[in-house]
């Protein structure tokens, strides 16, 4: 079989019309409707409008809990001349009951006096004081929602209220997903093999469907054959509205999603000017749309947002729900080709008087960034990239009220501030957002003041310290406190047993050693080369020395499944991969926070949160940690 090739490179606005007047010739946008009783119609989108059959309420009621009266025999009723009605011309009803016709006002029960020979009042009452007269609310035959309206809450309430048992509503698509990839398996076993994929696609794209108001239908896993995969079409194109093929949809030697689209139907793109998301495709086979999203996670959910959720809502015959947008200054400058619309995720965070955009890793395959993301940038293809400090416009998926209560921390990485992440917004409700970017970024993100805080554990040749002199040497015009967190054990990772014998530095020249290294401005970079330097070693001895990992996990990760021998991290990510770990040295890890950024409350929650209990303990459970100055305020940098 030869390889695919992109049919187009064509603009998305294009594709997504191109798409839309096929699809309208196809007839395909009617709308198909169902009678279902009203109690199971939350969510669901009328058909046609839907009129009362009763009004409401249907007969004269009480507003109020009282007594109902004629209002004639209350006239002339003052607190110097107050009234006594006798019993038998009062009627004591609560709220809701019904009123009879002989009475026309009610007066709450807090005006009443109660007397054995009647009631007494002070104030008169008007004409239908309190009362409710039929159809105050709705009127039988009145429209209650109109067509093209989805059922919530409270328009079901008025439905039931209203008399209404069945509805009239759009009956929902069917989406059928097709995951294919002779990679994937269903789920993860104890020892996955190298290059076994699981395959989670197929879920995320089925729970958009369900949050879009659609039926979604999986399909098992087609194992990439251009036949199985035919015929995969053809058992789900019966019952289906639209297919989705995940994977299989660029130009790989066992890509066929395009060959099987073009054989059954018409294909309509194969190609987009997008980033990420490149090698979608467009398709119509009997009469009835077909999507191929690429296998990247990222890539995935973006065409499947972009491409299905606008022809879905338009079939349902409602308009896409509005996104939250914010501007916001962008962090750093971000580079993007001329001619592609490029879409960047990013976290967002308010420094100051500004919103600030975080862009997140660009790889379309890492499916975290979906997860920890705030929204996305668009780039328009006419744009070549953005400068740091431009201003744009950030697609929220998260609400502006979490973006207001959110600390952003850039610098080194630890396992524990994700111990902080989960008490901050645990106990104090406070959203901390973690991106690791090293101690000397996290250094300059301060300077720059684009964080609120920063993790530090950069060691002073010199002196021994850590992370004051830095501090002095960066940030003398900016008032900051140092605060402990842990003191961590850095050491070597190795395999379990050691198999390599690896027990210091000096082990790292061995030839045979493959090292895994922390990036540039990583405070366990510095101190690798303080180490090296004591040990009289060049980095050019160390075999690996510039393949670069940014967390310690990566490292640990590395060391367990890629080939490395070693690497220099902290005990707990090797306790946390089942390695083994040769200790080498005992740091201090600080958080250094801008007093000027962090409101008084924000400062309280933080150092409640890692003073807390809860905190020290799951430090304890991770392991290689020493909390003796936990918490403590150990320099203030005051102007």
């Amino acid at each position: 079989m030869e390889r695919n090739v992109y049919i187009s490179n064509m603009p998305l606005e294009k594709a997504q019309q191109l798409f839309a007047e096929k699809l309208q010739n196809c007839n395909w946008f009617s709308q198909d409707s169902e009678n279902i009783p009203v109690k199971d119609a939350l969510g669901r989108i009328t058909a046609k409008p839907v009129m009362a059959r009763r009004s409401s309420p249907h007969y004269v009621a009480s507003a109020m809990d009282g007594v109902a009266v004629k209002s004639s025999s209350t006239f002339g009723a003052t607190e110097t001349n107050p009234i006594i009605i006798p019993s038998d011309e009062y009627l004591e009803v609560d709220t809701g009951d019904y009123v009879p016709k002989e009475y026309d006002a009610v007066i709450m029960v807090e005006d009443v006096n109660f007397l054995p020979e009647g009631i007494q009042i002070i104030k008169a009452a008007f004409p239908w004081q309190y009362i409710r007269s039929i159809g105050e609310d709705l009127v039988e035959g009145d429209m209650i929602i109109p067509s093209s309206t989805r059922i919530g809450p409270y328009e079901l309430s008025s439905l039931i209220t209203a008399g209404v048992d069945n509805v009239t509503v759009v009956k929902k698509i069917r989406v059928a997903i097709i995951p294919t990839g002779s990679e994937l398996i269903e789920e993860a076993a104890p020892h996955m093999l190298p290059g076994e994929i699981v395959e989670s696609n197929s879920y995320m794209l089925m729970s958009l469907c369900q949050e879009w108001g659609a039926i979604a239908i999986r399909h098992d896993i087609v194992i990439d054959d251009q036949l199985l995969i035919k015929q995969a079409v053809l058992d789900v194109l019966p019952d289906a509205d639209l297919i989705v093929i995940c994977s299989g949809s660029s130009a790989g030697r066992e890509d066929y999603t395009s060959a099987v689209v073009s054989e059954l139907g018409e294909l309509l793109v194969h190609g987009l000017a997008i980033r990420p998301g490149k090698p979608a495709i467009l398709g119509v086979i009997d009469q009835k749309p077909v999507i191929g999203v690429p296998g990247y996670p990222v890539s995935a959910q973006l065409i499947f947002s972009l491409l299905a959720r606008p022809i879905l809502y338009k079939k349902m015959g409602v308009a896409i729900p509005e996104d939250d947008q914010l501007n916001c200054s962008i962090s750093k400058k971000i580079p993007s080709p001329m001619g592609v619309d490029e879409y960047v995720l990013v976290n967002v965070a308010r420094i100051e008087d500004r919103l600030v955009a975080y862009p997140l890793n660009r790889g379309a395959g890492i499916s975290s960034t979906l997860v920890k993301s705030d929204g996305v940038l668009h780039i328009a293809r006419g744009q070549e990239g953005l400068e740091a400090g431009a201003n744009c416009n950030i697609i929220l998926n998260r609400s502006p009220q979490e973006i207001e209560r959110t600390l952003i921390t850039l610098g080194s990485h630890d396992l524990t501030i994700d111990f902080l992440i989960d008490i901050l917004g645990k106990e104090h409700g406070v959203r901390l957002v973690s991106a690791n970017v090293g101690s000397m970024g996290g250094i300059m993100a301060l300077r720059r003041k684009e964080t609120h805080f920063a993790g530090l554990h950069l060691l002073d040749y010199e002196t021994g310290d850590y992370n004051t002199s830095y501090l002095q040497k960066y940030l003398p015009d900016q008032k900051w406190l140092l605060v402990n967190l842990v003191k961590r054990h850095q050491g070597l990772i190795v395999a379990p047993g050691n198999p390599l014998g690896i027990k210091n530095i000096q082990d790292l020249a061995d030839k045979r050693v493959l090292y895994i290294n922390r990036q540039k401005g990583a405070g366990t970079r510095i101190l690798l080369d303080y180490l090296l330097k004591k040990a009289n070693l060049h980095p050019s001895a160390i075999n690996g020395y510039n393949r670069e990992e940014y967390t310690h996990l990566a490292v640990a990760a590395a060391v367990k499944n890629d080939g490395c021998d070693t690497g220099l991290a902290v005990y707990a990510s090797a306790k946390a991969m089942g390695l083994d770990f040769v200790p080498i040295a005992v740091e201090r890890y600080d958080l250094c926070i801008l007093a000027d950024l962090v409101s008084p409350d924000q400062l309280d929650s933080l150092l409640a949160a890692i003073r807390s209990d809860e905190f020290k303990k799951q430090v304890n459970i991770c392991g290689g940690y020493e909390l003796d100055l936990c918490g403590q305020i150990l320099y203030r940098h005051d102007l």
